[in-house]
């Protein structure tokens, strides 16, 4: 499988990384609007080709599949272009800036017959079936709660502060806080809570959410991008609780019986760096023919945006390209 970069930022060397280390994917192209930049992510990582300009790289019939790496702001225009030519598309979380835009890509890709998929790592990590299996085999009861947070001080970067790069908290850490919680309770959700604090700018720079699912079950979620958090969650049940270390990248898992004793710890495999099992599952998706993953199928892409922009309208938030 080819696989090509439309994007050369930092999130695209961890990727390239990855990709470098995955047999049967082929670190084809990369593109940007600079060509001299393409060049030089091509030489570090390997890539075979470069291209000074998106268009040149997708009208090359040999690249396969792209993964869009811009910032969020650009994700439907970039992932719409690479539909457009026919071209499988990773999107890198958040998968668009709202869910109209996401109704828009999945309804191109499931016309063309193309893979779209969203490379939110953490739903294609080995520590997802091993949390589900540790919930499934009763070892802390009933759930009832979660929390989770994630949290770096990314004040300094430019992206993250501007409103026309659609940055702020929600879209980059709190979009990991959800999927999380979703991941962990499956079912509809009763009522949404949410607050933030917000910039000068008009971006959220830590924001709060408490979702109450119908069975009663509460998680409550925390994003900050001016500090760095522990980045833990935790699951409780009627018979103890786990925590899940890291849940950006899962480290350790731990499990405690109601009286706080460790009872378990499950470390989790060797990676080359997390990023290796999106594309595997993409590559998996194609050569089935499937048009979405089903670690992240399309309904569940749409239930986090929707959601995303269920929690901005109650901030009164939105990015300049939603009010034209």
């Amino acid at each position: 499988m080819k696989f090509s970069i439309l994007g050369p930022g930092g999130i695209a060397e961890k990727m390239a990384a990855a990709v470098k280390g995955l047999e049967g994917v082929e670190a084809y192209a990369v593109a940007s609007r600079n060509y001299d930049r393409a060049r030089a992510f091509a030489k570090e990582w390997g890539f075979e080709k470069a291209y000074g300009s998106y268009e040149e790289m997708l009208e090359d019939p040999q690249t396969e599949l792209v993964y869009v790496a811009t910032p969020h702001s650009h994700h439907y225009q970039y992932a719409k272009m690479c539909l457009e030519h026919g071209k499988h598309v990773l999107v890198e979380k958040s998968f668009t800036v709202n869910a109209m835009q996401a109704e828009e890509l999945i309804r191109i890709s499931e016309e063309k017959h193309l893979l779209l998929a969203e490379a939110i790592w953490t739903r294609y990590m080995p520590s997802r079936k091993i949390i589900d299996d540790l919930l499934k085999s009763n070892m802390i009861g009933k759930t009832t709660s979660l929390t989770a947070n994630l949290g770096y001080p990314l004040g300094y970067v430019e992206r993250m502060q501007n409103p026309q790069l659609a940055g702020g908290a929600l879209l980059d850490l709190g979009v990991y806080t959800l999927n999380f919680a979703l991941m962990v309770f499956d079912g509809a959700i009763k009522e949404v809570h949410s607050s933030a604090v917000m910039s000068p700018e008009g971006i959220d720079w830590m924001d709060s959410i408490t979702l109450v699912f119908e069975d009663g079950r509460v998680a409550d979620l925390h994003s900050n991008m001016l500090a760095a958090t522990n980045r833990e969650g935790a699951v409780f049940g009627e018979k103890g609780y786990l925590e899940v270390q890291n849940i950006n990248n899962c480290e350790e898992i731990r499990v405690y019986n109601e009286d706080h004793q460790l009872q378990a710890h499950y470390p989790i495999p060797e990676q080359i760096n997390g990023y290796e099992y999106e594309v595997l599952a993409c590559v998996k998706a194609i050569r089935e023919g499937k048009y979405e993953c089903p670690e992240m199928p399309h309904d569940e892409i749409l239930r986090v945006m929707r959601l995303m922009d269920q929690i901005r309208e109650i901030w009164g938030m939105k990015y300049p390209m939603e009010c034209r």
